[in-house]
């Protein structure tokens, strides 16, 4: 055999031994195909990361801004039945009622009234307590009579016996006055109190403000204060 057939036939026989030592040290699942889908995942996650990143430092540009009490209050119905709230007010009611009993036992004097009236105003809902003016009184004839004027307003003056009843109940129309087992605050014991703030900033200490929330609340849940003091009869609580 001369040298020229000993080259040619080397020659194919080295491409073989070439393609086969490549076929060994590439993973037989990494085909074409497979390359081609993970190097378009590949840029899909780095565009991803890319934005978040992006994202996240302009959110951390962004302006705070301060949570509103009165966003906060307006963001949840004030009027809707709460469960919670209403279990703590009959819960209310039977502790004067186990209070008032036991001192009748016991042949002592007990507090008529299971409201007090309290010298600061309770905070919440975004709200600090708020302590009231030395030598400042309510006046629960006034606010009767603002109560009445709001009352008629709405077409209720047929209800204005009902409402001056409930609220003489409930708080002696006295807007400082807070349930001493339950916390309710204000002419119309609002539970919690800040659940005011709805009807205005000024709910600590505004008889008309609460007077707006109360009706607001009667309305919304009972339809009239006739219908409200109906059920304050019968369960104790409205």
């Amino acid at each position: 055999m001369s040298s020229g057939q000993q080259l040619k036939e080397r020659a194919p026989a080295s491409r073989a031994h070439a393609r086969r030592s490549r076929a060994r040290s590439t993973p037989r699942w990494l085909t074409p195909k497979r390359i081609a889908i993970l190097g378009v995942s590949v840029a899909v996650l780095a565009g991803g990361t890319a934005y978040l990143v992006h994202t996240a430092r302009e959110n951390a540009k962004a302006p705070h801004t301060p949570l509103d009490p009165l966003a906060i209050a307006a963001a949840a119905d004030p009027y809707a039945p709460n469960p919670e709230s209403d279990a703590l007010k009959a819960h209310a009611v039977q502790a004067y009622r186990k209070q008032r009993l036991k001192a009748l036992r016991e042949n002592r004097e007990v507090e008529l009234s299971p409201v007090k009236i309290v010298k600061q105003a309770p905070g919440g809902g975004g709200f600090a307590p708020y302590n009231f003016p030395p030598g400042s009184t309510p006046n629960p004839g006034s606010n009767k009579a603002i109560g009445k004027q709001m009352a008629e307003a709405r077409g209720w003056g047929d209800q204005w016996g009902c409402l001056e009843r409930l609220w003489d109940k409930e708080s002696g129309w006295n807007e400082r006055a807070m349930n001493r087992y339950s916390g309710a605050y204000g002419i119309p014991q609002a539970l919690p109190g800040h659940k005011m703030a709805s009807a205005g900033s000024d709910w600590q200490t505004n008889p008309a403000t609460q007077i707006k929330w109360g009706l607001n609340y009667i309305a919304a849940r009972y339809g009239t204060p006739c219908a409200a003091w109906a059920h304050s009869q019968a369960k104790g609580w409205y």
